[in-house]
């Protein structure tokens, strides 16, 4: 196995040899007993002409290519979501581009499962909104969705979280919105913790209480929702909220910490999956999910749990820039040519971490070319003065 150089906490350089990887499928090895999606990420286009920090450039033949693979190993896409840098590199002209090519190239395939995100982003929080333009701004691009024939995710609005003056504002816009959906769609609660502009979600900075106010709009509205994400990175919440979910709404667990737990489920119920790790770990998860289908719980967690250090570390705190160590764990494995992001957030996380994930990742067993990785990881080092 190749051995490389990587740096310390502590400043010393320490020698790696890389381990064995993983016998991982390229395809589902059979059907899932779960729904699961995999929060897509896009691949930045680097030679683009254009301002990196301003305009979204995306190489389109690549990011599909993703999307097939993300559908050959058994799971559903969620796009244009924040693993996408929606709201952080990928504007909604942007999204545009790339839910419309995304549902097309859907429809190309019978296995495809595709869920776009409809937010309010193209409408800039100021203080004179009212909840009535959030409302038009989100009835805009549920129409250009639903108008390709998507399904939807109906994101959480910061522009809502700006203007709203409590509870009665949540339900009163999502009432709205859900009276006219074609159909079922996924909700999602973003914590404050990967959005700071969503705090006090649903009218409330109490979780708990925000969560009464959820659970009121999704009892009333029970017909027109599949299912409810919350990505709180608390098992606990999620739990307690999955109990009392009515039958027939799904809980997704958007807990890039405790997925494992919570999608094996204990004996009142499972939670399903949309995950921004799962872009990260597919070739993991699809074997896994396989795996609980068939029954065999422990050979399910014995794939997961090498991925949950690896998953917590990517997610550390500021969790907002988790992107950065999908994108670039990807450029490891060869899924991409190039580490660069949209808006240049391939320099939102430290050289310490990123070499942190290098490390876990191949403990993990989930670099899948150790030449290649290792080579890759020798000239990004290079470019940072290690050698």
């Amino acid at each position: 196995m190749p051995e490389l150089r990587l740096p310390r906490p502590d400043r010393r350089i320490e020698s790696w040899r890389l381990g064995t990887p993983c016998s991982l499928p390229e395809r589902a090895e059979g059907p899932f007993d779960r729904i699961a999606f995999a929060a897509a990420h896009v691949v930045h286009d680097p030679l683009a002409d254009h301002d990196p920090w301003d305009e979204a450039a995306i190489d389109f033949d690549a990011t599909l290519a993703w999307r097939h693979h993300l559908w050959d190993l058994g799971l559903a896409v969620a796009e244009a979501m924040d693993t996408a840098q929606r709201g952080s590199g990928l504007d909604w002209p942007a999204a545009q581009a790339l839910i419309a090519r995304s549902v097309a190239e859907a429809k190309t395939r019978k296995d495809a499962v595709l869920f776009s995100g409809v937010g309010t982003d193209h409408l800039l929080p100021r203080p004179d909104l009212s909840p009535a333009e959030v409302l038009r701004a989100y009835e805009e691009q549920l129409a250009f969705v639903e108008g390709l024939g998507g399904r939807v995710i109906l994101m959480a609005s910061r522009a809502l979280a700006a203007v709203a003056r409590g509870p009665e504002d949540y339900l009163a816009v999502y009432t709205r919105l859900l009276e006219q959906v074609r159909r079922p769609v996924i909700l999602h609660w973003l914590g404050e913790m990967f959005d700071p502009a969503l705090a006090g979600y649903w009218g409330d900075r109490d979780h708990w209480r925000a969560m009464e106010t959820l659970l009121t709009l999704i009892e009333a509205q029970a017909p027109r929702i599949d299912g409810i994400k919350i990505s709180l990175l608390s098992k606990e919440k999620e739990i307690a909220m999955r109990r009392r979910l009515p039958a027939g709404v799904r809980m997704y667990t958007g807990d890039d910490f405790h997925y494992a737990e919570l999608i094996l489920g204990d004996e009142e119920g499972h939670s399903d999956a949309l995950l921004g790790i799962f872009d990260a770990i597919a070739p993991v998860a699809s074997a896994a999910l396989s795996a609980l289908a068939r029954g065999d719980r422990e050979r399910c967690l014995a794939l997961f749990a090498p991925t949950v250090p690896l998953s917590r570390h990517i997610f550390r705190n500021p969790t907002r820039y988790y992107k950065t160590g999908i994108v670039f764990l990807a450029w490891l494995n060869g899924h991409q040519s190039h580490f660069t992001m949209l808006g240049g957030q391939e320099s939102a996380r430290s050289l310490l971490h990123l070499a942190e994930l290098f490390r876990l990742a191949d403990r993990a067993g989930l670099l899948r070319d150790p030449e290649l990785a290792a080579s890759r990881m020798r000239h990004f080092l290079a470019v940072q003065g290690i050698v």
